[in-house]
């Protein structure tokens, strides 16, 4: 694997302005299921397609801003990176289309819960997919959270599938852009080669919705057309922040501020939409929250330990 060019880098003498960015793009990631709600009669199919063309708009408008046509066309000639842009596009581009489904759906607490779910799955995804050893308050956050999914199948009556399906799909997508592309392909560039991969979908799924239930687009209203428009940039800015965020900060901090999104989805579904929320779901949210509590303890644990090994002497 290549080395990194120095724009690349960690900019690690900047924690501050790291941890604004991925402020931002969690609040974002918060705040989009409202956001989606108002831009009914569209619905989630033609809308992941909007999201997607007009992704790549937006995309190509900033990388000639920012004069990146260059170094996307030095990318676009490594099979590699074309592979694993690809993959990363159909987990990400799935991961949207569950999303969307909820949030359009009266399902924000099943989103919620999903993304409540994702670290889990991403540390599962380290044990079985790279080989990691998990200390004990790990393994007890696995623990908790499993027993919260026990709960709601049994209690609640149905298997979280769409919860299960979004932390699994964001989770894969994770692992492809961390162990494939962190080195060498920058937070632009690749969400440009994703959206150039999944704009043949995007248009092939438009052309089944124009031939069963209509396209909304343009037919509704100015105000509407351009939220539709808009979502193009709502959906690459979180991604460009949280990269931008990651260069800048250590991954556990960017592991802690992850939280707000679904604790954010939470309040929207549960107080704002007023979704469903009977006892057996609460103690399964409670549960699922607990999980998520160990996380965080150990991540603050696990950096206070390596802070100390870094400042005792002798230590290099």
């Amino acid at each position: 694997m290549s080395t990194p060019s120095a724009s690349l880098r960690p900019l690690t003498d900047r924690p501050g302005e790291g941890v604004v960015y991925g402020v931002g793009a969690y609040l974002l990631w918060g705040g989009l299921p409202l956001y989606f709600v108002i831009l009914a009669p569209t619905g989630p199919w033609e809308l992941l397609s909007a999201r997607v063309i007009f992704s790549l708009v937006f995309c190509a408008i900033l990388l000639t801003v920012v004069r990146g046509w260059r170094r996307l066309a030095s990318l676009v000639r490594s099979p590699r990176v074309l592979g694993w842009t690809a993959v990363a596009g159909v987990l990400i581009y799935a991961n949207w289309q569950l999303f969307l489904i909820a949030a359009m759906s009266d399902r924000v607490l099943e989103a919620s819960l999903g993304y409540f779910i994702n670290p889990i799955a991403t540390v599962l995804l380290g044990v079985f997919l790279l080989g990691d050893r998990l200390r004990w308050l790990q393994w007890s956050a696995v623990g908790v959270a499993a027993l919260a999914v026990i709960v709601i199948v049994v209690f609640y009556g149905s298997v979280p599938w769409l919860s299960l399906a979004m932390a699994a799909s964001f989770a894969l997508y994770g692992l492809v852009k961390k162990k494939f592309l962190s080195a060498d392909v920058d937070a632009l560039s690749g969400l440009t080669l994703e959206t150039v991969w999944l704009t043949p979908i995007a248009i092939g799924q438009l052309v089944i919705v124009g031939m069963t239930t209509g396209i909304t687009f343009g037919q509704v209203g100015p105000l509407h057309t351009t939220l539709v428009v808009l979502s193009g940039v709502i959906t690459a800015l979180p991604l460009l922040l949280f990269a931008s965020a990651s260069r800048r900060v250590s991954l556990s901090t960017v592991g802690m501020l992850q939280f707000i999104t679904p604790i954010l989805q939470f309040a929207t579904g549960a107080f704002l939409l007023h979704e469903h929320m009977p006892p057996e779901r609460w103690i399964g949210f409670s549960l699922i929250w607990v999980a998520c509590a160990l996380l965080v303890t150990d991540i603050v644990r696990a950096r206070r330990a390596t802070a100390r090994r870094a400042a005792a002497p002798g230590s290099s």
